[in-house]
């Protein structure tokens, strides 16, 4: 057989992930791989974060930390910090950790005190407390153990996108990826109705075999050139916009990225290296782009004269995102807001189960079924769960969060989830009924409700007892695992030192 030609249409991180993973997994004997991406097209510089999936993507492409964190401006993160989100509950903040094999442990007091305090009873159901990244977190320690603790931990990382793609396209071009700089202006397609070339300002037609569209929201190939349509989630999720600023470092660079809700939508706060990274994820709807801008400055008390930058966010994602012979990757596919930060998480596991499929030759009209189905359902899950943080507030000082609190466009899935916690059900059971474990698991969908105390009034009566949090003297055995981690600050100085 002859060597195919793969073109990935875009770089960004998006299209250098796609390209280290095809060129690390596949035959180079049997696959030439190209790259093309606009040397006049910046990649959004935001300070970004991740899920524990992209600790599994270096390991697949065998870089160390200690390689690409420095490069990157990286550090550590143990999970979210979310302020403000129900205030009305009671809850000022709580924290999401990852979760690690370590929480085994405490599965299931955290399970059972949940469901306790659902029946009215006074019972102890902070997640953070449960949960060993919660306790670090709060601590502000790193993942690194030494060799003699048993448990590796999940965890993500804080970077800059910008650095992150130069240190990823540096990586494939060694392993045999070619680059080429030019503008793509869009694709021809031949009469079969696949892609034959894609058309660009230098090198005029650029031909292959298969095609992925990494080219952002504009997505000039699947949904350009092959007419496939985008799905919204507008009536899911309202925010569409962004504005972002970035502030010089913190004294202490936190492990934890910070989540806080807004007048209109909420911000971030990632800590860097080098900087924070932040920015204000809002709803047009509710806000203009000079109040909201207005309002992070206040938030973060900088002046006029720190340079800010706008974005547009198209939520949603294509109808098909393998069509013919053309898959879309990254913001070309879909996109769900910041929120969880699981936009390279759901690039990885797309790419993924891609070059599965392309190793094994699956290229058949019920393959590529087979994959937008699990495309598409990883997406709507996803969104399900961003969806939950915005249902379940209980703010009242604005019609962005009432309106979203008394949205009903939300999917049958979801309804379920909530039905099932409200009526005091065994929302583990319910999920694994589901088959939806393997998106979010039942302990992450336990730390968004617990977290924002979706309870009701205790009852009256309390027995005084049946707290597992104390009962199995949680506490102590969390901060004696804690007491074998080091401060943040060391383990970044560990990566210097490597």
């Amino acid at each position: 057989m002859r060597k195919q030609h793969l073109v990935i249409a875009g770089g960004g991180t998006a299209g250098w992930m796609a390209a280290n993973l095809l060129a690390k997994q596949c035959d180079s004997t049997k696959l030439q791989i190209s790259l093309v991406e606009s040397p006049n097209i910046g990649i959004i510089g935001v300070g970004e974060g991740s899920t524990p999936t992209l600790k599994r993507f270096f390991e697949i492409i065998e870089t160390p930390e200690s390689e690409w964190m420095p490069q990157c401006n990286a550090t550590y993160k143990m999970g979210i910090e979310f302020h403000d989100w129900s205030p009305l509950s009671g809850r000022k903040s709580y924290r999401h950790p990852f979760i690690s094999k370590l929480d085994i442990f405490n599965q299931k007091a955290f399970e059972v005190n949940c469901r306790t305090r659902r029946m009215g009873l006074n019972t102890h159901t902070a997640p953070e407390d449960f949960l060993i990244n919660g306790v670090l977190g709060r601590q502000n320690k790193g993942p690194n153990v030494p060799y003699q603790f048993p448990f590796e931990l999940q965890y993500g990382y804080h970077f800059d996108s910008v650095l992150l793609g130069k240190f990823l396209s540096k990586k494939a071009c060694e392993m045999g990826v070619r680059h080429i700089q030019d503008d793509i202006l869009g694709a021809s397609v031949n009469d079969e109705g696949e892609i034959d070339a894609i058309v660009c300002k230098r090198s005029n037609e650029i031909k292959a075999d298969f095609f992925i569209d990494c080219t952002g929201f504009n997505s000039l190939l699947l949904q350009g050139a092959l007419n496939v349509e985008f799905e919204t989630y507008k009536s899911n999720l309202f925010n569409d916009s962004a504005v972002v600023i970035p502030t010089l470092q913190n004294t202490t660079i936190r492990s934890e990225t910070d989540a806080t809700a807004m007048k209109a939508g909420w911000s971030w706060k990632i800590p860097l290296t080098n900087r924070t990274g932040n920015g204000y994820v809002y709803s047009s709807d509710f806000i203009n782009s000079d109040a909201a801008e207005k309002e992070l400055r206040l938030y973060l008390g900088v002046e006029d004269s720190v340079e800010s930058r706008h974005l547009k966010m198209k939520v949603g994602q294509v109808k098909q995102h393998w069509y013919r012979n053309c898959l879309a990757i990254g913001l070309a596919q879909g996109f769900i807001e910041p929120l969880e930060a699981t936009a390279l998480h759901l690039v990885q596991i797309c790419m993924e189960m891609f070059v599965t499929q392309y190793k094994n030759g699956e290229y058949s009209s019920a393959d590529r079924e087979r994959y937008n189905g699990f495309a598409k359902t990883r997406f709507d899950r996803v969104r399900d769960y961003i969806v939950a943080h915005y249902k379940l507030n209980t703010r009242d000082d604005s019609e962005y969060w009432i309106a979203n609190r008394n949205n009903d466009h939300i999917s049958h899935s979801l309804a379920e989830i909530i039905r099932t916690w409200f009526n005091r059900g065994d929302l583990s059971q319910e999920i694994r009924r589901q088959d939806i474990g393997m998106h979010w698991d039942p302990i992450s969908w336990h730390c968004l409700f617990s977290g924002y105390g979706a309870y009701p009034k205790l009852a009256p009566n309390q027995p005084g007892k049946g707290d597992h949090y104390i009962d199995m003297k949680v506490e102590d055995f969390l901060l004696r695992c804690a007491s074998n981690f080091s401060s943040h600050e060391e383990n970044l100085a560990k990566l210097l030192k490597a």
